[in-house]
């Protein structure tokens, strides 16, 4: 071979090279492009589809189904739309729902259901270009099996945190009695026939002090990295706050954690979510098969373990087993029960904080006995042998002239719930450096 012979074959290798690169690039340019595009079209507004999008599925708020609704044995709500008002901690790019039918004698038959965002606090009237039909497996219709739950598929729609969501149901047959959380602090709303995408809210004419079927609302957010869960009774649930206003403590220990993120500090980003029931004990039901307000025991797996990516609970319960016992409530039984929540949740890497137990002279329940029995499982959870970390409510509420009783100014009235300023008090009074961490590791 000749030497031009040689560089004319060099050449042609070379072109050929560059040939092949070129048509390689621009083959993985548009590969990226097209992965581009359609992610972007994924995240077009007013789009439903299943998310494009990342993030972390974590509870934004929740309700525990705590009882049947009065009234509702036989009719249900037959023929209603039904729309629940909830509060949201967190925000996230994508929904999803849990509707409830524990209470329920037969399947509930929901054959349409919505999302939207609300027009306004406290209103029927959605954001016309937020509503979102919600669909189950695929289906917009979903039988609800009595005694069991469902939950939807996840929906495209931006939730913002501290806002206030709403979530319509529609029923065409009686499906009773109705799974209800009472004593919810805010108003919800039921009209007659399907008005599942009414955005004017003109037709819910009824209003409602408690949730109905709504048990939980998930977002997939790329702003939170978990869940906080409070567990526990009337103190939790809000009793005593201003209704509509979202006083309860654990709305105020969620706002603590969003500003504490936006301020820079090392603390984690969780929402928090309420399983507070009125009236709820650690070791005892109430009555009737489901049991109405299920005891913590009896809840646990339900409320705590079955939340979405659930890091940490906050356990504020005791006060209504020493309240509500016929006879002297035995502390070391309350505080064994205390002790299994713990091992439940330690057994799935949750980490426990513990509330002490508040004052509550001047109660009809109050005995110099039954504070004795408060006081007696106060010194041992602040041992520190109850839980990971300890919310000292007691010392944080109680009046420092007389341990005994609420702060004044702490007290809504009848001397055992908190006012707001009371609820805001026990939010601030946990560490949320208590917060970080996982369970501790089992030997």
């Amino acid at each position: 071979m000749t030497r031009r012979h040689g560089y004319a074959l060099l050449a042609a290798i070379c072109a050929l090279i560059v040939a092949l690169s070129a048509a390689l690039y621009a083959g993985v340019s548009a590969g990226d492009g097209s992965a581009r595009r359609a992610a972007t079209a994924g995240n077009r507004p007013g789009s439903s589809a299943a998310p494009a999008s990342t993030g972390t599925w974590v509870g934004t708020w929740s309700a525990s189904p705590a009882a049947a609704e009065p009234g509702t044995e036989t009719t249900g709500l037959a023929d209603r739309s039904v729309r629940n008002v909830v509060h949201t901690s967190v925000g996230g790019t994508s929904a999803r729902i849990t509707l409830s039918n524990l209470y329920g004698r037969r399947p509930l038959r929901v054959t349409h259901a919505s999302i939207a965002l609300a027009a306004a606090d406290g209103s029927a009237a959605a954001v016309p270009e937020t509503m979102r039909r919600l669909t189950f497996a695929g289906a917009t219709a979903v039988a609800v099996p009595a005694g069991g739950q469902v939950t939807s598929d996840a929906v495209r729609l931006a939730v913002p945190h501290d806002s206030d969501v709403l979530v319509t149901t529609y029923s065409p047959a009686s499906a009773g009695p109705v799974t209800c959380h009472p004593r919810a602090r805010q108003i919800s709303f039921a009209a007659r026939g399907d008005r599942t995408e009414d955005v004017t809210g003109a037709a819910y004419t009824e209003e409602v002090g408690h949730w109905r079927y709504l048990t939980a609302l998930d977002v997939l957010s790329n702003e939170s990295d978990g869940t906080v869960v409070a567990l526990g009774d009337s103190l939790t649930d809000g009793a005593g706050s201003t209704e509509g206003a979202n006083r309860r403590w654990p709305d105020v220990l969620s706002g603590r954690i969003r500003d504490a993120v936006a301020s820079g500090r090392d603390v984690p980003r969780y929402g928090v979510v309420n399983q507070g029931i009125s009236g709820n004990r650690v070791l005892h039901d109430g009555p009737g098969r489901p049991a109405d307000n299920p005891s913590g025991l009896d809840r646990f797996a339900r409320d705590v373990l079955g939340r979405a990516n659930v890091k940490v609970v906050v356990i504020d319960l005791g006060v209504n087993d020493i309240l509500r016992s016929r006879r002297l409530a035995d502390p070391d039984r309350i505080l064994d029960g205390l002790r299994t929540l713990v091992r439940q949740a330690h057994a799935r890497g949750i980490k426990v904080v513990g509330a002490t137990l508040m004052p509550f002279y001047g109660h009809r329940g109050y005995t110099d006995e039954r504070e004795g029995v408060r006081r007696e499982i106060n010194a041992e959870i602040r041992s520190g042998s109850v839980f990971d970390a300890v919310a000292d409510f007691d010392e944080a509420l109680r009046d420092p002239y007389d341990p005994r009783r609420l702060r004044a100014d702490y007290d809504s009235g009848d001397h055992l719930h908190p006012s707001d300023r009371g609820y805001e008090r026990m939010a601030h009074a946990i560490d949320l450096d208590d917060l970080k961490g996982a369970a501790p590791a089992r030997l």
